[in-house]
């Protein structure tokens, strides 16, 4: 099977500007190789972690899926992060995925960040979502989702985990602790692509996006600027990894 290449970027999101947002990506874009199989970009990409969702949102045929599309078409690669989403009198923030040939799949962010008054302007998300692309089982979450094992448990039905993030840079230490540890505990691959800079409401990032292998193995580490990150996932050393330690066949 042909390796799987993501590539994340790792930008300062502009305070709900969602022009502003879109140029800068297609800058940043192209820094992205022309063999990535798929794009992502942190939670929020075109606003920040904002609260505004009344005034944000946008329904599944608005200018950010639309904006979407039109990238996947160009770069040939499957395009996704998450967006604020409006569906009859509920908002979300919404993982969006979207194909080259114009498919969009999305999940809904489970676990709300209630210390920042998340839980009081979004929905919460009811399902996993397992995302089958080019012979890999890939599983989105958002954010505050790493923080929450059981959510995460990889019942042998995904190969990567997906996070993006606006992790602020006072809780470095756990975003990194957290992702490496998803990874080894559920013999995957794991990927988290974080913001950079500071937010309207004076918060600071850090970046630091990264990825680490089934064995908890760097495969890329991202610092504080703004950055393209690019890892390569190889299936048959992780089904050979798996093999020889079947540790997911004893877990509760």
């Amino acid at each position: 099977m042909k390796d799987l290449i993501i590539s994340g970027i790792q930008f300062d999101i502009v305070w709900e500007d969602k022009k502003a947002n879109f140029k800068k990506l297609e800058s940043l874009l192209r820094d992205v190789p022309g063999d990535t199989d798929i794009i992502l970009f942190p939670e929020m990409f075109t606003t920040g972690f904002t609260m505004n969702a009344a005034n944000l949102a946008e329904t599944m045929e608005g200018e950010t899926v639309s904006w979407m599309r039109r990238i996947a078409r160009e770069k040939n690669s499957v395009v996704a992060g998450s967006i604020i989403v409006k569906e009859g009198k509920n908002h979300f923030n919404r993982f969006i995925w979207v194909q080259p040939d114009s498919t969009v799949l999305f999940y809904d962010k489970k676990h709300l960040f209630s210390p920042g008054g998340e839980r009081k302007y979004y929905g919460s998300g009811t399902k996993r979502v397992v995302i089958e692309y080019q012979g890999w089982k890939i599983f989105p979450s958002v954010c505050y989702d790493l923080r929450f094992p059981c959510w995460l448990k990889n019942d042998l039905d995904y190969d990567v985990l997906i996070n993006v993030a606006n992790w602020p840079a006072i809780r470095a230490k756990h975003w990194d602790t957290f992702l490496r540890s998803r990874a080894i505990e559920n013999q995957a691959y794991a990927i988290g692509i974080n913001r950079t800079g500071v937010d309207g409401r004076n918060i600071e990032y850090s970046g630091d996006s990264a990825s680490y292998n089934y064995d908890g193995n760097t495969v890329i580490k991202a610092g504080n600027i703004e950055t393209v990150v690019t890892a390569k996932f190889n299936k048959a050393r992780l089904d050979k990894f798996r093999s020889r330690f079947p540790f997911l066949k004893d877990m509760d």
